[in-house]
This record gives C-alpha cells, sequence and structure tokens, in this order.
C-alpha cells in the first residue's frame, strides 16, 4: 500500500544570473513553482514525482564566481555557497552569451549537486530543459522502475535493469588473480595500493548507501571452463561472446567466498592465460575484438583477460616473471562496479556535458541517484517481506507470536512510513536511513527463529509425532468402551422379567 501513494519531492533552486531571467516570467522573482509528474509502474501503483523549484536572482558571491574562467572552475566555486543536502539541486540559469558554457553545450553538469544551462529566451523552452536536467540529476521514469523490477511488467524495463545490484544493507567484494599456469608465469600484482588508491575512494563515497568490506586472493591452476578457438590469421587465441556465461561456473567453484556471505558477493577477476592459449582476446557478439578485453556478468561481477607479452627471445628459464599494470586493470574493474551499482551514464543529449567525477569515481548527484532508486526498492521489499509474513501467519493457525516479533513488525511499519513521510517532504537521506530500518527490521521479524521451526512443521507432522505415543495407551481404552456400548445394548434388548 506503501507504494500506491509514493511521493517523491525534489528541492530545486533555479538561480538566474544577470541578463538570464526570459522575457515571459509569470511573476517577478523570487517566486516557487512546482512541476509534478506521474510515474505509472503498473495498474496498481504509480509514484508522482514533485520538482518544488525555488527561483530567485544570483547573490553577489554566486555573481563573482560565475565569473571563472572555465565551468570547471565555477562548479568548484560554487560549492561551498549552495545548499548540498542530500538529494536537492540547484541550477544556475546563465546569459545565452555566456563564454563558460563551450560551443554547442547548453548544459554543463558539475561534480556535485548543481549545473550550468544556458538561457534559452523562452519559459516554455527553458521548461523543457529544466525538466530533463532535474530528471537526469534525480531519477527518471526508467530508474524507478528499474528499482521496482519485481513489480514492474517486464515491456516496461530498460535492458539494464537487470543487470544492476538489489540493494542491500551491505557488498562484499573480492579481487581475485586467476594463474592457470604458475610453472611459466609468476605474476605478482600490487592489490592493496591498488584498492587503497583507486577503490577506497569510491567506496567511501558509497558509504552513504551500504556497509563495503574488500579482500584479495590469488588462486593457481585455476582454469577457465571454455577452450579458447585458435585463430590462424592473428596467431591468437579467441573467446566468443555466446561461450562466456559458461566461462563463469567452473571458477565460480574455485572462489568460495559468496556461500558464508550475508550480503551480496561482488566478483572482480584477474585472468593471466596458460602460455599454451595465450594471447588471448575477447570477441563480442559480432565478432569483433573487445578492447578492454573484458566483460561482465549482470549482479555476479567481471572478468578480465591479462595477456602477457610474448618475451622477443625464447625465455632462458621459465617461470616468466609478470608485473601486473595495476593502473589498466583498476580502470576496467571500476567501471564494471558503476555498472553493476547502475551508475553507467543515462543517455544523454549532445548539448549535455557532464564533469567527470575524477578518483571518487562518482559525482555527489550520482550518489543521491542511487539513493533515491534505493530508497523506493527498500520501501518496496519492506511491503513484499511484511505482506508474505502476513500471509504466512494466516495460514498457520495455532501460532504464538512473541512480543519482540511484534514489536519488530510495528518498528518495520513505522519505519517504513517515516520513510514514505520523508520523500514527500524531499529528505533524501533521513528518507533513505528509515528504509533501511526498516528493512532490517521486517528481516528480522521475518527470519525470526521462533517463527521458522513453525513453517516446516505442518499438521500432518504432527499427526506422524503423536500417534505413535497415544495409539499404544489407546487401544485398552477404545476396547473397553466398546465393551460398555455392547453391553448396554445387550441390556437394553432382554426383557424385564416381572415378578
Amino acid at each position: 500500500a506503501a507504494l500506491a501513494q509514493l511521493q517523491l519531492a525534489v528541492p530545486v533552486a533555479v538561480v538566474f544570473a544577470p541578463g538570464s531571467v526570459p522575457g515571459d516570467l509569470p511573476k517577478p522573482l523570487p517566486f516557487r513553482d512546482v512541476q509534478e509528474m506521474e510515474i505509472s509502474l503498473n495498474l496498481r501503483a504509480s509514484v508522482t514525482s514533485r520538482y518544488e523549484m525555488v527561483c530567485r536572482s544570483t547573490t553577489a558571491q554566486e555573481e563573482a564566481a560565475l565569473a571563472a574562467a572555465t565551468a570547471q572552475e565555477a562548479d568548484a566555486a560554487l560549492h561551498p555557497l549552495q545548499d548540498t543536502t542530500v538529494g536537492s539541486l540547484t541550477i544556475y540559469v546563465l546569459p545565452e552569451t555566456s563564454p563558460l558554457l563551450p560551443q554547442g553545450v547548453s548544459v554543463y553538469v558539475g561534480k556535485h549537486r548543481s549545473a550550468l544551462l544556458r538561457a534559452v529566451g523562452s519559459l516554455a523552452g527553458l521548461r523543457a530543459l529544466l525538466r530533463q536536467l532535474t530528471q537526469l540529476m534525480s531519477f527518471t521514469a526508467g530508474s524507478i522502475a528499474t528499482a521496482l523490477a519485481d513489480r514492474v511488467p517486464e515491456g516496461q524495463l530498460s535492458p539494464d535493469a537487470r543487470r544492476r545490484l538489489k540493494s542491500s544493507l551491505g557488498y562484499e567484494i573480492t579481487f581475485s588473480l586467476l594463474n592457470p599456469d604458475p610453472k611459466s608465469h609468476a605474476v605478482t600484482w600490487d592489490i592493496e595500493d591498488a584498492v587503497n588508491r583507486y577503490v577506497q575512494p569510491v567506496l567511501d563515497k558509497l558509504s552513504l548507501v551500504a556497509n563495503f568490506s574488500v579482500d584479495s586472493q590469488i588462486l593457481y591452476y585455476a582454469v577457465l571452463g571454455v577452450t579458447p578457438r585458435f585463430d590462424k590469421e592473428s596467431s591468437s587465441f579467441l573467446l566468443s561472446a555466446h561461450s562466456l556465461p559458461h566461462v563463469i561456473n567452473p571458477v565460480e567453484a574455485r572462489l568460495g567466498s559468496s556461500a558464508a556471505s550475508l550480503y551480496p558477493v561482488l566478483n572482480f577477476l584477474l585472468y593471466v592465460p596458460e602460455r599454451s592459449h595465450s594471447p588471448l582476446y575477447i570477441q563480442d557478439k559480432d565478432g569483433a575484438p573487445v578492447s578492454t578485453n573484458a566483460f561482465h556478468s549482470p549482479r555476479w561481477g567481471g572478468i578480465m583477460v591479462y595477456n602477457v607479452e610474448a618475451p622477443a627471445s625464447p625465455p632462458t628459464s621459465l617461470p616468466l616473471h609478470v608485473d601486473v599494470d595495476m593502473v589498466r586493470v583498476m580502470e576496467v574493474f571500476l567501471a564494471q562496479l558503476r555498472l553493476l551499482f547502475g551508475l553507467s551514464q543515462e543517455e544523454v543529449p549532445p548539448e549535455f556535458l557532464l564533469e567527470s567525477p575524477g578518483n571518487e569515481g562518482l559525482a555527489d548527484w550520482e550518489l543521491d541517484r542511487l539513493l533515491w532508486a534505493h530508497t523506493v526498492e527498500n520501501i518496496a521489499t519492506v511491503s513484499t517481506t511484511l505482506t508474505s509474513l502476513a500471509q504466512l501467519l494466516d495460514k498457520i493457525g495455532n501460532i504464538v507470536i512473541k512480543d519482540d516479533v511484534a514489536s519488530e513488525v510495528y518498528r518495520a511499519v513505522a519505519s517504513a512510513q517515516s520513510a514514505v513521510a520523508e520523500l514527500a517532504t524531499g529528505h533524501l537521506q533521513s528518507a533513505f536511513q528509515a528504509s533501511k530500518e526498516a528493512v532490517t527490521s521486517s528481516e528480522r521479524a521475518f527470519f525470526d527463529p521462533s517463527l521458522l521451526h513453525l513453517l516446516y512443521f505442518p499438521d500432518d507432522q504432527k499427526f506422524a509425532i503423536y500417534i505413535p505415543l497415544f495409539l499404544p495407551m489407546a487401544v485398552p481404552i477404545l476396547l473397553s468402551l466398546a465393551k460398555i456400548v455392547r453391553e448396554a445394548r445387550q441390556r437394553k434388548k432382554e426383557p424385564t422379567k416381572v415378578d
């Protein structure tokens, strides 16, 4: 029921620089303007998005920041001046002649929660651009449908929807180096340094979303499940796209981390092919080589093939010493990590310019996109879990529900309601926290040990247990009852003697 009337409110400040105010504004600045849009998901549920805009003029400090030489510098100078609350957006409208935006670019999206937009003459044109931009920086109908993938008809989902990991309170990331041929290759990789330099900044940023743990391992004699095909022309070995799904299973048996984990595990594998299969290249569906020589598997992780340069002269002694170039490897793994979290770039129009987030791996607004989607998904998960629990308890007639289970259910409902209310007022961070608490409480109630054994204790099982105990005692009792009944009937039949 919580989803049927879900409202997502996004606070947006639209700040007009001098010379950028369209002539047909309905009233003088400052004023408020609300744009509502309905995202219909299925017959029963639709989500309403409200962009609550406050339109105003720039302050003297903001004008000074906008006088910077480049858009990047302006973005950095404006950052301390804006509202940086999670989920809020600030959009600066610049005059049409502004030199900050390069030729042909009408929108520049910064690293934080703001964007620069080139003024268009009319209010209608400005509104259309604002709608496109605010959706890109918060959520689109597609990203909300993806978050609710389990409740949305197949046709409405983008092909990427199934690739994204489901929302979880934590994730485990495992980096594995696979060396199937240690006799020929002595491979070393400085994974600790690489994780600290490239992965940790991204995880620090994502720490708002979930807890992460990272570990690494080296596996020897671990081979891929598919024998690559030798290609005479290029004198190399090829793995075709349709054989890639079969690569994972045999390797996964060796990884051995996901079985004991409470949380989803992301596997990133670096495979150094054996000498007899080197060099090894991955082909896409059209038979062209894949530039990264890597592929990813939705909700599972990614594999990169790392070829060892064959020495010019035949080596005198094996194994060859191989030092992995971690920069090249981490570039690929981080790109795959973004894909798995659904942070792949949305299709943006050519006149939009997105600033690269640098070594943090994701911009603040991308983090917000993730939080919007995960909050909605968490609320949906809680409503599903509690509905399943209610149906389950209905089926078991003689169940005893302990107070602590009941209080977890009440807490889950209260937290979910609080998350829905916070979303409607535009407080994304507190909505997300409440949705996480709701998930934790609903799962504690659902998996409570006092309920679990009752699920596996149906009525026929009770008879099977109790009949052997009671039957030996019941037989003599039943026999004597039968005897009493027989004697009573006998007595009725005999006519009474009259003296």
